[in-house]
């Protein structure tokens, strides 16, 4: 006999379960780094250059609050601005190597979150990463 289907409302709570014990995790990590959880965030999105603008959105944040946050990391020498190519009024942010180093090593260093994913099987981690690629634009979208 089959388990019955979870409702979505069982599945939002165990989503928001992990979602707790991944921040906590992070939280408690990047403070040994002498980050806040938005400095540590921040880094994490800098993959690629984002203008200020985009990093408030992502943020989900005011551009004011992104240039005090943009200072502190880029006085510690995690982050600095640039020019935008195509529009030279745009700014930038784009994480150093001792930026992307820390955001490394803060993900080394998040041993909970780690314990838990290593105890998954390769096809569970798979199925898992199939099924966070597929919730991600819809819950990414912009909010109307």
């Amino acid at each position: 006999m089959s388990s019955p289907e979870p409702s979505t409302a069982e599945i939002m709570d165990a989503m928001a379960a992990v979602g707790t014990a991944y921040f906590h995790d992070f939280a408690a990590v990047v403070s040994r780094h002498g980050l806040t959880s938005v400095q540590a965030k921040t880094l994490s999105l800098l993959r690629r250059p984002l203008p200020m603008r985009g990093l408030a959105d992502r943020l989900v944040c005011d551009a004011s609050n992104v240039t005090g946050i943009v200072d502190r990391l880029e006085s510690r020498g995690l982050v600095r601005r640039e020019a935008d190519p195509a529009d030279r009024r745009v700014k930038n942010v784009v994480a150093t190597e001792e930026g992307h180093d820390t955001i490394h090593r803060i993900r080394a260093e998040m041993h909970t979150t780690r314990a838990a994913l290593d105890a998954l099987t390769p096809d569970e981690r798979a199925a898992l990463y199939g099924l966070l690629g597929r919730l991600r634009p819809a819950m990414e979208a912009p909010h109307a």
